[in-house]
């Protein structure tokens, strides 16, 4: 467990341990969920499908491709619940390949034919 009050930052790291030096980690998708369980009801997305969606995020820029870092501050979603959870889905990707999803970015779901 993490414990912070609502007016400090939470840092948050991921590490890819591999042998492999052509690797590199990125974070798809962050959800914090006052439920361990369950994070798709009520939740708050940090980051969606490569897209910051927190204005407090902060990403920290690492030279080392298997190292993921950012900080948040928890707002109001947070003080409503006693305990929060937070599930993050990576991408590992071989850091030559620049058209793997770790390059992609912030992916916005396209728009919809309407014809």
């Amino acid at each position: 467990p993490y414990y912070v009050d609502t007016n400090q930052d939470v840092f948050v790291r991921a590490t890819l341990y591999s042998p492999d030096p052509n690797l590199m980690l990125f974070t798809d998708t962050c959800v914090v969920s006052p439920n361990p369980h369950d994070f798709t009801t009520t939740t708050y997305d940090l980051i969606e499908r490569g897209c910051i969606k927190d204005p407090t995020y902060r990403n920290y820029y690492s030279l080392d491709k298997k190292l993921v870092q950012f900080k948040f501050r928890p707002l109001s979603f947070f003080r409503r619940h006693s305990a929060n959870y937070l599930q993050c889905k990576m991408a590992v990707c071989n850091k030559y390949d620049y058209s793997s999803r770790c390059y992609q970015g912030c992916m916005t779901r396209g728009k919809k034919d309407t014809s």
